[in-house]
């Protein structure tokens, strides 16, 4: 019987982050496809913070479906065709991207495979978070030439792409948020941002970002929350559009189950200098996936952007890489990638 790997939930952790024996890495009976269905072999899967909330329950109204005890994890990947059925357009060997990571062989049908194609030189890039970022920044707000913009969590897989779109689209001054200095050092020197905010340091965050922005912020990109939602509403320039894509204060609270993300807000600058707060997903614009993979693909070839990530090889050191991401260890995405 053919065998291979998943990394499973054995238990959900009641408080904080999970503990390594959460989770289990499973051998088991290799998934077989039945009529109509690709067999894949994973390469490449992505290991994201947001699994937190995944793993803790159902969250009301969230995209994603909970990771219930037993279950193996979930999460984007590349991996290469095995097999395919006839008529399916897809060959033994093609690469496609598709949500079965966290495997090492995955059973999907066709319409959730997306062949990678040309379009952007590593496959490891389609693994990118850039897209989210960039529908944020050309949906979500109306990002104008010169607008002062702050992204919070600069360090995350969303935040060290975001930096660098919302410069290629044209913004006067960008700002970041991060857990420490010498990831702030990176920022600044690495990845386009003209100043970095540090949560925790000895100054007040607050008092960090009028420093950071002494003329106010015009763009916020959230992936926080919490008390930098809260500081980005106080800085805020009349007119200014915030859109919110994500609340790490509350997936990675130490205290917290990564359900809820609780923030105390100043109403009346929101009325006084009509501020616009917008939640959002990238997947309420479908069109933005073509058109950010043609655009990214354009701008790493120019070397006008760069997909900062951390590579972590085996499937036995993923369990341990999620961790590492909840806890805030690496700069940019992690990617497992599969011998």
């Amino acid at each position: 019987m053919a065998t291979h790997r998943e990394i499973r939930l054995r238990t959900r952790p009641e408080r904080g982050l999970p503990a390594p024996g959460n989770l289990a890495l499973v051998t088991t009976a290799r998934p077989e496809p039945a009529p109509g269905e690709v067999l894949l072999r994973n390469r490449w899967f992505a290991v994201s913070a947001a699994l937190r909330t995944l793993i803790g329950g159902a969250v009301k109204g969230a995209p994603l479906p909970p990771v219930e005890p037993g279950d193996p994890l979930f999460g984007a990947a590349v991996g290469e065709v095995v097999s395919a059925p006839d008529g399916s357009g897809l060959r033994p060997g093609d690469l496609v991207s598709h949500w079965q990571g966290w495997r090492e062989y995955a059973v999907v049908s066709p319409s959730l495979c997306t062949p990678l194609g040309d379009a952007l030189p590593d496959p490891v890039a389609h693994l990118s978070q850039g897209r989210t970022a960039y529908a944020a920044l050309t949906r979500g707000v109306d990002l104008r030439a010169g607008d002062t913009v702050l992204v919070t969590g600069g360090a995350g897989a969303v935040g060290t792409m975001a930096g660098q779109i919302a410069r290629l689209l044209g913004a006067g001054r960008v700002i970041g948020s991060t857990g420490s200095p010498a990831k702030a050092e990176r920022l600044v020197t690495e990845l386009g941002y003209d100043a970095a905010v540090v949560r925790g340091a000895a100054a007040p965050f607050a008092a960090q970002l009028a420093e950071a922005a002494p003329d106010g912020i015009d763009v916020l990109l959230d992936t926080v929350g919490g008390e930098q939602l809260s500081a980005a509403v106080a800085a805020a320039r009349p007119g200014a559009r915030a859109v919110l894509v994500g609340a790490l204060s509350g997936q990675l609270d130490p205290e917290g189950t990564g359900a809820t993300a609780r923030v105390e807000l100043d109403s009346y600058p929101l009325v006084l200098k009509r501020i616009s707060l917008r939640g959002f997903s990238p997947l309420d614009h479908p069109e933005t996936e073509a058109e950010w993979r043609e655009r990214f693909g354009d701008w790493l070839r120019a070397g006008a952007i760069t997909f900062p990530h951390v590579r972590v090889a085996g499937m036995e050191r993923a369990a341990e890489a999620l961790r590492e991401v909840m806890r805030g260890r690496h700069l940019g995405a992690v990617v497992v990638e599969l011998p």
